[in-house]
């Protein structure tokens, strides 16, 4: 992020704002969707992080940390959005006409289904260090500054969303038990 851009936004220039919120709206509403799988949440979360950063950004004492703390910001809402509603609702989208077909196909559809099946199975905090570290990119390091936990504490999530996964993955993979006909 150009710390310039931050720096006018943080002294109330409104176009800066306004030009920060555009080149961070979508990443910031990728993510939340990423965490809470669920797309009015994460549109809720978006607009919170973005309400919250308008709020505080004066406060912000290192420009150059933007990224980092509007990630913090965005997470604290996914978490109070995750908080306020634990339903699942059926998302449901448009499929692309790009979208592989054929008889490999049903198997893709499947695994990403068991995969979002797991996935959903995880807590908040795990999902959040999973797509940090994964979608992101982010070094486990930093995904620990961001969310303001000690870094033992992120690769702990990390280990118990990988295995929590597996073990989703590993029980839709069995075949279910047949129960004994009397």
């Amino acid at each position: 992020m150009d710390t310039e851009v931050v720096i006018r936004a943080q002294r109330g220039d409104a176009e800066a704002f306004a030009t920060l919120a555009l080149a961070v709206g979508d990443r910031l509403h990728a993510v939340s969707q990423r965490i809470l799988r669920d797309a009015d949440l994460a549109e809720d979360a978006t607009q919170s992080a973005l309400l919250s950063i308008w709020r505080d950004l004066p406060q912000l004492r290192d420009p150059a940390r933007f990224d980092a703390w509007s990630y913090r910001l965005l997470v604290r809402a996914c978490y109070a959005e995750g908080r306020r509603t634990r339903q699942w609702a059926p998302n449901l989208r448009v499929l692309s006409a790009d979208e592989p077909s054929g008889p490999d196909a049903m198997g893709l559809v499947h695994d990403r289904d068991q995969l979002e099946r797991g996935f959903r199975r995880l807590s908040i905090p795990h999902r959040t260090v999973v797509v940090l570290h994964h979608y992101l990119d982010m070094p486990l390091e930093q995904v620990a500054e961001t969310l303001g936990v000690p870094l033992g504490t992120v690769k702990s999530r990390l280990l118990h969303a990988m295995r929590g996964l597996r073990a989703a993955l590993d029980a839709d993979a069995r075949p279910a038990r047949q129960e004994a006909v009397r």
